[in-house]
């Protein structure tokens, strides 16, 4: 009987012990890859790339939505309603510099939000180089040209003072403000001119223009600066050295100008003949009084945009180069 019982008991040890291998060969076999493992894993890997090309195209598409809430920001005030545009007037002719002026100054204006540029020759006819640099800057723009009369135009020895310049081509640019703008429309105009440096904020401070508004302008008149002297948020007077008695003693870069203001005053225009320091004058008073200007930049007490000429190019080399008929390559555009 107790013979019996061991081998019972051997019996029922082998038989436990069998089972348990074969329950820890099957568990192992659970984690072994089975014949459809290739299809499954290429099946996965397609599903997880759809899913990345999926959230790249939604990160695209949340990155556009922030640009154009971002542009739209841009282009409204805070109330909603559409930013006025500036309409700057340039006019320019031709020299060596030019290009570089005009490059200097679309490339500033780009950052400008709605904005257009009026750029008016001192030419007979349009020219390529100013109609190519205009084409290719981004900017909304208009080209047009008008000749000075040849009465009125500088002499290459005369001094830049002696005859006011860029007159007829400022008014052929008001000209097309009221040939091709609605007096309905909320904008300003800005009397631009390419040779001088403009900080950005001035573009904003003069966005709001409601009749004529005004601020300093740095390097001009033998001064660091000229400027509007305010009292109480009101002009009371100018900070000038040359010529103080004239009725607005200041820089064409120190004003702007509602476009409605000029468009309702049909007749403001730039007087070629008016006395040398008295252009702005012969504009201005058709449109405002000194207590009617509107003071910007802190009051007048900060300087946005310079009155920086740059300085003529000496070709003394070129010329000698020339008479010996080697010359520049006059093919390449400077």
């Amino acid at each position: 009987m107790r013979l019996t019982r061991l081998k019972l008991r051997s019996v029922f040890v082998v038989y436990f012990l069998v089972s348990v291998l074969g329950l820890m060969y099957a568990l192992l076999q659970l984690g072994q890859p089975c014949d459809c493992t290739p299809q499954m894993k290429s099946a996965n890997d397609l599903v997880r790339q759809k899913d990345q090309k999926l959230l790249h195209l939604q990160a695209e598409v949340k990155k556009l939505q922030r640009q154009l809430k971002a542009e739209e920001a841009g282009a409204a005030a805070p109330d909603g309603q559409p930013l006025p545009t500036i309409y700057a007037i340039t006019p320019t002719y031709t020299r060596l510099v030019q290009k570089a002026e005009l490059i200097r100054l679309s490339q500033t204006f780009l950052h400008v939000k709605r904005f257009h540029w009026i750029v008016v020759e001192d030419a007979a006819n349009r020219s390529k180089l100013v109609a190519d640099l205009l084409a290719q800057s981004g900017l909304s723009y208009t080209h047009l040209n008008l000749p000075t009369p040849t009465i009125y135009k500088l002499r290459e020895s005369d001094p830049n003072w002696l005859k006011p310049r860029g007159v007829e081509q400022r008014n052929r640019g008001i000209q097309w403000l009221r040939e091709n703008r609605e007096l309905s429309e909320e904008a300003v105009v800005y009397f631009a001119d390419d040779d001088n440096t403009y900080s950005l904020k001035l573009f904003e401070e003069m966005r709001w223009t409601k009749r004529v508004s005004v601020w300093p302008v740095g390097l001009v008149g033998g001064l660091r600066f000229e400027r509007p002297l305010v009292e109480n948020g009101k002009v009371v007077g100018f900070y000038t050295a040359w010529k103080p008695n004239r009725p607005f003693p200041m820089d064409m870069a120190g004003f702007a100008v509602a476009l409605q203001l000029l468009l309702a005053n049909r007749e403001a225009r730039f007087d070629i003949n008016a006395e040398r320091g008295y252009l702005e004058s012969s504009l201005l008073q058709s449109l405002a009084s000194i207590e009617e200007l509107e003071p910007k930049a802190d009051n007048c007490n900060t300087v946005l945009v310079w009155h920086t000429r740059t300085e003529k190019p000496k070709m003394k080399q070129e010329d000698l180069l020339l008479k010996e008929g080697k010359g520049s390559d006059i093919h390449i555009e400077v």
